[in-house]
């Protein structure tokens, strides 16, 4: 099973299709859960991660193998990644990638993290990052199915 805990709502109704097509595409593969947790209106960046980091942690099991999306995290090809969920999947039966906010994701969270991914060193709008993640999860199932897709 795959979980996706992600900071803020989808609002425009493109990305919310994406998000959905890629959901029909990877029932083929893994149960498929995306957790939206509110942002935090607030002016103290302190006050912000910690309550997402509050909301976050309720959507954690101890059985979850954790990987937060940070920018320091390591930044891999598509068949490393492939192989890294192979390799997860093998020990774990379940992954949660974590989304954080504008700001981030608490140092608490990046800590119980098992695994820091970074996509990139550029910063992406959170929204068009869920579709990002959701069709790299995607090709990473191609992938180690030997299914023609990734090239």
């Amino acid at each position: 099973m795959i979980k996706i805990i992600c900071v803020g709502k989808i609002k425009e109704k493109y990305l919310k299709e994406a998000i959905e097509e890629y959901k029909k595409r990877l029932s083929k593969y893994t149960k498929l859960e995306i957790i939206e947790v509110n942002d935090i209106d607030s002016k103290d960046i302190n006050i912000i991660l910690s309550k997402e980091k509050e909301l976050i942690e309720k959507n954690i099991y101890q059985k979850d193998y954790v990987i937060t999306l940070e920018i320091e995290g390591d930044m891999l090809d598509s068949n490393e990644l492939s192989s890294k969920i192979d390799a997860i999947f093998n020990k774990n039966s379940n992954i949660t990638f974590i989304v954080g906010g504008s700001y981030g994701i608490h140092s608490d969270i990046k800590n119980r993290s098992n695994y820091k991914l970074s996509f990139s060193k550029l910063t992406f709008p959170h929204q068009l990052f869920r579709v990002m993640l959701l069709e790299q999860i995607y090709r990473v199932f191609k992938i180690n199915n030997n299914e023609s897709y990734h090239k």
